[in-house]
């Protein structure tokens, strides 16, 4: 295993796919510290943990990590890929739409356009909260 997925598969182990609390402070600041580095070059961030970051907080629900999921997904090309769009809606669809209009800052604008582009095209449609962090109970069940 590389490097990447041993750093990936150690913070599963160590917080599992809900943590709570003060370890939702950590990932943040762990998610916070990989956009810097892939933003500083692509590659220089870890994918794969900022991915499991972005999980983390997604099944957290908390509107105000909404921002820093899609900091994330913007700091590369590669995050952008690996980040699902879905991930922005842990407190779900509407509740995202309605805190990135309320939301003074100009990230807030930018993620509220891309989210309704892809509503616009259908990929939310029939999205669920649940159905989506049962997704990744799957998905990291391997």
């Amino acid at each position: 295993m590389d490097d990447y997925g041993a750093e990936e598969d150690e913070c599963l182990r160590r917080y599992g796919l809900r943590p709570v609390g003060a370890d939702l402070d950590e990932i943040r600041a762990l998610l916070a510290e990989h956009a810097a580095r892939e933003r500083r070059g692509q590659g220089e961030g870890n994918t794969l943990v900022m991915k499991l970051c972005c999980v983390h907080l997604f099944n957290g629900g908390d509107l105000d990590d909404v921002l820093r999921i899609w900091d994330a997904k913007q700091s590369s090309f590669d995050a952008a890929c690996s980040i699902d769009a879905e991930l922005l809606l842990g407190h779900g669809l509407e509740a995202t739409k309605a805190h990135l209009s309320a939301h003074p800052a100009p990230a807030a604008a930018a993620a509220l356009e891309r989210v309704l582009e892809l509503e616009a095209c259908g990929q939310f449609e029939d999205f669920s909260v649940g159905e989506h962090s049962a997704y990744y109970d799957e998905y990291y069940a391997d």
